[in-house]
Parts: C-alpha cells; structure tokens; sequence
C-alpha cells in the first residue's frame, strides 16, 4: 500500500490573473501538435503561419517563442490575459500542480511565494491534483 501525498487533503488555488506564470523569466511553453492546431484556431492564424511565427524547436519538442524579457508570445500585456486561454496548453492548464511543486510542502511554499493564487480559493481535491499532474507534458 502507497503512502498519501503530503498533500492527500487537497490544496487550495484559485487563479488571481495576475500573469505571472505567464511571464518574467525565461523558460520553455512545452506545445504538441494538437496543440498548436488549437492555438492557432483561436488565434485565428493559419497553422503554418502560427508554428512559424510563434513556435520554437527546442532539440525535439516546441515551445511557444517568448518576447526578449520572457514573457509569454501570446500573453496580452495590456489586458494582463492569455490571448488564447480557452486553448492554453496542458503545462499553462495544469499550473501549479506540477510535480516539481508538489514535492514538499516547502516546494509548494516557494511556488507560492511567486502566485499570488496558491493557498487561495476553493480545495483542489486531492483527485483533481493527480490529474493534472499527470497531464503535464514534463
């Protein structure tokens, strides 16, 4: 028999929209093909055109291109919002249950040191969490 997750009781988060996983240092915005067929639906762009414009090839995989100060490529600054969140991807829906956060209490602490929606809102049940985790792409 496994042992319960330090967090078995669930998590409380509730997205304040702030855009801060959306945009500051960095980093990579894991995308399949399903995806950016998705993407670029909703963002009304050819797919060709959406994948040159707005992917990039990282060894094997893509991820979204970032502008110089890391920020998201579709993150609207102005309306402080995804573009496209209807169709964000699997790592922007399952923030900030990943598994890299959840491996401590403390790890959870310091991710929520950086989003303001950790310890906030509703109970994330233990099963809705798992199911995130499970649906990150790293």
């Amino acid at each position: 028999m496994s042992e319960k997750p330090w967090y078995s009781a669930g998590l409380r988060f509730e997205c304040q929209a702030c855009g801060g996983c959306c945009t500051g240092d960095p980093g990579y915005v894991w995308v399949d093909p399903e995806e950016i067929v998705a993407l670029a639906r909703a963002l009304a762009f050819p797919k060709l055109d959406f994948e040159q414009r707005l992917v990039r090839t990282i060894g094997r995989k893509k991820s979204l291109r970032e502008f110089p100060n890391g920020d998201c490529v579709i993150f609207d600054t102005e309306k402080r919002g995804c573009r496209a969140y209807e169709a964000r991807p699997a790592q922007c829906r399952t923030w900030p249950f990943w598994a890299s956060n959840l491996e401590s209490l403390e790890s959870w602490e310091d991710t929520a040191l950086q989003c303001p929606g950790c310890n906030m809102g509703d109970v994330v049940p233990l099963e809705d969490i798992e199911k995130r985790v499970n649906n990150t792409p790293f």
